[in-house]
């Protein structure tokens, strides 16, 4: 049996936000949840401590072990248990490193159309976003990051996002060789979201951003939540490069003490055992990929997609269709909810995001619906 195969009746049970934010008439694919059970292995490991009454406080480095043996045997990434510190989830590790590397009102770069989190945690908490979109092609503008990079108000941070969420797009060794070699000479940090990072098909490699040339200055901040559906489960890695006395001494009190006992278990259990399980999913997922772009070149043919190798995310182009917010009209008159563009980048408000983490038929239906709502 295929991992997303989980029947809708069971998913409209569930009481995450993807499954009660809409009415349950509404074919929700828009925040980033999977249609999966979860691995065998990680139910397990909770079970087992469940049982046991194992909920206390976390202890001990076995996160930080299992990932650092993943990025060995998956990425041939080296990374030393020193580096690695256990921390809440990734956009709270990614605030507590921006309190350790900038200043209120220093300048930090952004790469829209880009995951809305990125700008919410800048501007939220008194920084300055500066914006270098990506090119046409979809992938870093290294031209534009530069122009960033030496604006009047020179930037403190770069939020890189590996791979590249809402687009899918897996950054190449070059572009971040680029990117490293920019920001090493214009003293900018850069601090990577690779939460995505094993959600990469087998024939493209992903490459860390601390492998490539002048990547050890990079500060890299993970989890096991995204691949293996474990956004329940708060718990992430802060990983640094060259710095790591001079980061672990600066982050933000309780930082490294903010990921619960249950959390580092199901992650652990995750990254040690379960890493097949990502990729017969990955499988899956680029099933749905290429389903997804035959059903709209058949049935919606004013609708553009091109498919990319990372995440289970789809970036799609509605502009054609003359809507000021696809989304709006898809969800009022076709039921079914994807991502509004505008959220990643005002200048794609005629995008949607959509959750192909599902079956081929829900797939299927949403196409169908999306064609309803222009009826």
């Amino acid at each position: 049996m295929s991992l997303l195969s989980v029947p809708l009746a069971d998913l409209h049970a569930r009481q995450s936000l993807k499954w009660r934010t809409y009415p349950a008439d509404v074919l929700p694919l828009w925040v980033a949840e999977m249609d999966v059970h979860l691995p065998p292995v990680v139910l397990a490991a909770l079970t087992e401590a469940l049982t046991a009454g194992d909920t206390g406080y976390p202890h001990g480095t076995g996160y930080a072990e299992a990932f650092t043996q993943m990025a060995q045997d998956r990425w041939s990434w080296p990374v030393e248990a020193r580096q690695v510190r256990r921390a809440g989830d990734v956009m709270n590790s990614i605030l507590a490193v921006l309190e350790a590397v900038t200043t209120p009102g220093d300048a930090v770069v952004i790469t829209p159309p880009v995951y809305p989190p990125f700008r919410q945690v800048v501007s939220g908490y008194g920084r300055q976003v500066v914006e270098a979109p990506l090119g046409a092609d979809g992938r870093l503008d290294l031209g534009s990051i530069e122009a960033a990079f030496t604006a009047a108000q020179r930037p403190a941070a770069f939020l890189l996002c590996s791979p590249h969420n809402p687009t899918g797009v897996v950054h190449t060794e070059a572009e971040l060789a680029g990117l490293m070699a920019l920001a090493n000479t214009h003293g900018v940090q850069v601090i990577a979201d690779e939460i995505h990072a094993p959600l990469v098909d087998a024939d493209t490699s992903f490459v860390p951003v601390q492998t490539v040339a002048g990547g050890e200055q990079a500060i890299t901040v993970t989890s096991a939540g995204k691949a293996w559906n474990l956004a329940g489960f708060k718990a992430g890695l802060i990983i640094a490069g060259a710095g790591v006395d001079r980061l672990f001494g600066k982050l933000p009190p309780f930082t490294l003490h903010s990921a619960g006992h249950l959390a580092d278990l199901a992650h652990t259990a995750a990254l040690r055992h379960a890493q097949s399980w990502v990729d017969e999913l990955m499988v899956e997922i680029g099933a749905n990929r290429k389903l997804l772009a035959s059903e709209l070149a058949a049935k919606l043919p004013q609708v553009h997609y091109r498919p990319q190798p990372g995440t289970y995310l789809a970036w799609v182009d509605c502009t054609e269709l003359g809507f000021a917010d696809p989304s709006q009209q898809f969800l009022d008159v076709g039921r079914v909810a994807f991502s509004p563009g505008a959220n990643f980048g005002a200048a794609h408000a005629g995008w949607v995001r959509v959750n192909l983490a599902c079956s081929p038929a829900v797939v299927t239906e949403a196409v169908d619906r999306m064609v309803a709502a222009l009826a």
